[in-house]
């Protein structure tokens, strides 16, 4: 199991790596909100500790931008503090657990094997459209044959597939996909749409992403007149 911890504070992090990697989990670090939403976004993680309290961008808002991605990585959030307001704050955020510094290390491992038991049970609903799917727990879109997504382009093609009868614009791709706040250029829109269809493309679906020019785009049936 690979497990992303991000924890500011230098010598707890290492502390609690060499436990966790004692009990057989693969752990990467991040010392600060960005660079963890950055690892997520680049390398796929069974579960997310998470301290509240982190420059950048703190615990809360990293766990509510997951959930806005449409990213269910199960998550246990760390803090220092003991309100209930703060609990309730990180929960209703979309954190699936809660410890209060200082902790048990016995606890701590039974807390992060109780979040990533419920994540094995969940059963993921697999998107499918023509002859594709898209499976969430795997991020893999399969036809005649498969390949995986990355996470932008599996949170485009999940968006596509769940509007698949409606015209979204490149704004509105943007807005669902990498949110209002986001840096990036529209151009990553299109680049990630022109990725999409060469990968429909290579596994043998028998959809492709319709443009429309000047309206947006959408999921169509390809045509049946054209022989190869």
């Amino acid at each position: 199991m690979k497990l992303l911890l991000a924890e500011d504070e230098r010598d707890l992090s290492n502390a609690i790596k060499r436990v966790l990697e004692y009990s057989k989990y693969e752990v990467v670090c991040a010392y600060d909100g960005v660079q963890a939403l950055n690892k997520i976004h680049e390398e796929k993680f069974d579960g997310l500790i998470l301290d509240v309290t982190m420059p950048r961008m703190d615990g809360f808002e990293v766990v509510s931008q997951l959930r806005k991605e449409g990213n269910a990585i199960p998550v246990l959030m760390l803090t220092a503090r003991a309100e209930i307001d703060d609990k309730v704050t990180g929960l209703d955020a979309g954190a699936d657990d809660y410890m209060t510094k200082p902790f048990e290390i016995k606890e701590l491992l039974a807390r992060i094997r109780a979040m990533l038991r419920r994540k094995e049970n969940e059963v993921h609903d697999v998107f499918s459209i023509g002859n594709v799917t898209l499976d969430p727990s795997t991020a893999e879109l399969k036809a005649i044959t498969s390949v995986r997504l990355n996470n932008k382009e599996y949170h485009m093609m999940e968006t596509l597939i769940r509007n698949k009868n409606v015209l979204l614009s490149s704004e509105r791709l943007m807005e669902l996909v990498w949110d209002y706040d986001s840096p990036s250029e529209i151009n990553v829109v299109w680049a990630n749409l022109s990725s999409l269809r060469k990968k429909l493309d290579e596994i043998g679906a028998d959809i492709t992403i319709k443009a429309v020019r000047g309206i947006g785009y959408k999921l169509e049936q390809k045509s049946n007149d054209k022989k190869a």
